[in-house]
């Protein structure tokens, strides 16, 4: 039997904390599906497809992960994965009461997908993909926070400007 998780996110963009929480979650089962959530509501610097294609550049050497668009329910794409968990990272305390209030939410439509959380390295705890956008648009270097697929489409951003 396969071990299959979903994490979803916006990935707008992935940064290495989002990567170290995949890499971690590989521990724990066999496979884990990126479900990039499709909400422009949020006014993403990206579009999804350009999102799915920076997260499948970061991952190319690893099979044991599929990248992919989603819209709608996250019980229903679980479901529809085969999946037995969603994964989530947590980087501090004030996370915590907001994944608590998703994953309980998640519980309640569907008992028998679990939530797992996973704690960020000490090194990503600070790191999100809103401070990368706003350092990364006003020139700021962020080499070191995000996967180097991700650096070309950040400059071509800050150059449309």
């Amino acid at each position: 039997m396969i071990r299959c998780a979903v994490y979803p996110g916006t990935f707008d963009p992935i940064t290495f904390g989002h990567v170290d929480v995949v890499r971690r979650g590989l521990v724990l089962v066999d496979k884990i599906v990126i479900a990039v959530a499709d909400n422009p509501a949020k006014g993403p610097m990206f579009d999804v497809a350009t999102r799915v294609k920076m997260i499948q550049e970061t991952f190319i050497d690893e099979s044991r992960i599929d990248v992919i668009p989603f819209s709608g329910l996250l019980v229903d794409l679980a479901h529809k994965q085969q999946a037995a968990a969603i994964l989530r990272g947590l980087r501090a305390a004030s996370d915590f009461d907001y994944e608590f209030q998703l994953a309980t939410m998640n519980r309640r439509l569907d008992a028998s997908i679990e939530t797992v959380f996973v704690m960020a390295r000490e090194d990503y705890t600070f790191v999100s993909s809103r401070f990368i956008r706003e350092i990364s648009s006003m020139g700021g270097d962020v080499t070191s926070l995000v996967p180097l697929p991700v650096l070309p489409y950040l400059k071509h951003q800050h150059t449309l400007k």
